[in-house]
């Protein structure tokens, strides 16, 4: 994601105006019942760490938690995570005082909703060691994933990485999607004592590229078929696709089930949004915005994302704004007069100048600039710049 990942971790870009991307794996094991949690951070880890520490407080009554596990140096080992396997085996310690049974390990960038107990119900029913789960893909897709085949009692049986197409014929399963391919989602039930057996025991420092295929040979690892929406955001163009798909009358992933699938997020206390004469359509506009006078089709508005007469904003992203003005307190992070932005996302706390053009860069290639990237068709505004007004992109 980047540039987004420039000052940031992957799970801290923010998502559908008011959420980061953390919140939704977070969210999930929460609705689920699954109140013990570890988020391992690392690289560009301090707006992420900020996020955890102000979001998920517990009450004193609950033994529940979301703890952050930072990479740190200690007598035994003075390296960084190397990968998702070290990271686990490096905070085993702290794990291990929960005397955990199963462990669940998440990536912090996906976008599903999920109910881990059924995954749970089916690890245990089959007595198995390891599960992942899996989601049932077309053949076109079946190249940028692991791959597996199960056998009858869903076993898994076979891993290829990323196979090529020579050899996806003998991975082919059947499912009830008629999709022909289970791809893994990169979510590991473990049995601890295993899972704690099998990191003290190897070097390996990734799951899915190391762990996961030795562990098969050897381990009683099942495949659980996950048969709904899911998606890993990897790329601009994904996550840029995945925001303007909230704004869908029926979007594939929705914020809107608050019964069953509510999204946890930061409470911040801001006003509702305030607009004037303008013409929205299509759109999310989120607490703490003020619109005057602009037409906004197919967009997602950040919180407290300030836009002025006469703008025009055609299937854009902006994140918005930790704060109404510059600290200073001289100029308000907005978007200025008649401004015309299209396929663009804005990055926080940035100031875009009146008369501003960003025209749509659909099909041509990526660039690279102090004030902006194109980055799959997408340009990208970086965090707290200034466009300059008149500028034309």
């Amino acid at each position: 994601l980047f540039p987004l990942t420039l000052v940031r971790s992957k799970p801290a870009v923010p998502f559908g105006g008011k959420y980061r991307l953390v919140d939704i794996p977070v969210s999930n094991c929460l609705n689920s019942r699954f109140n013990k949690i570890f988020v391992l951070t690392q690289f560009n880890s301090e707006s992420l760490n900020r996020h955890i520490n102000e979001t998920y407080q517990f009450d004193s009554f609950s033994r529940g938690f979301v703890s952050l596990l930072a990479a740190e140096q200690t007598p035994e080992k003075s390296d960084w995570f190397q990968g998702t396997a070290d990271a686990v085996r490096q905070s085993l310690k702290h794990i291990k005082v929960q005397r955990p049974q199963y462990v669940l390990i998440l990536s912090g960038d996906q976008l599903y909703n999920m109910d881990f107990r059924n995954m749970l119900d089916f690890h245990v029913s089959k007595q198995a060691e390891i599960t992942i789960s899996t989601i049932p893909i077309d053949r076109e897709r079946a190249g940028s994933f692991g791959i597996m085949r199960t056998d009858e009692s869903d076993r898994i049986t076979h891993f290829e990485e990323k196979p090529g197409e020579e050899i996806l014929d003998p991975l082919a399963v059947e499912t009830k999607s008629g999709k022909k391919f289970l791809a893994s989602m990169g979510i590991y039930l473990f049995n601890y004592e295993l899972l704690e057996k099998i990191l003290l025991e190897s070097d390996c420092i990734d799951f899915g590229k190391h762990l996961i295929p030795e562990a098969i040979k050897n381990h009683k690892v099942f495949g659980y078929v996950f048969d709904s929406f899911w998606d890993d955001i990897g790329t601009i163009d994904s996550f840029f696709k995945a925001n303007i798909a909230l704004t869908d009358i029926l979007p594939p992933f929705s914020l809107y089930d608050e019964i069953n699938h509510p999204v946890y997020f930061m409470r911040r206390y801001l006003p509702p949004a305030k607009i004037r004469s303008s013409r929205i359509d299509e759109s999310i506009i989120s607490d703490g915005a003020i619109i005057e006078g602009a037409t906004i089709i197919k967009s997602l508005i950040g919180i407290r994302s300030y836009i002025k007469k006469d703008a025009t904003l055609i299937n854009t992203v902006v994140f918005g704004n930790d704060f109404y003005k510059l600290e200073s307190g001289r100029e308000i992070l907005s978007i200025g007069n008649c401004c015309h932005i299209e396929n663009t996302i804005i990055d926080k706390n940035a100031v875009v100048g009146n008369h501003v053009v960003i025209r749509d860069h659909s099909n041509e290639q990526d660039y690279e600039g102090d004030l902006f990237w194109i980055r799959d068709g997408v340009t990208v505004v970086k965090k707290g710049v200034v466009i300059p007004s008149h500028t034309v992109i």
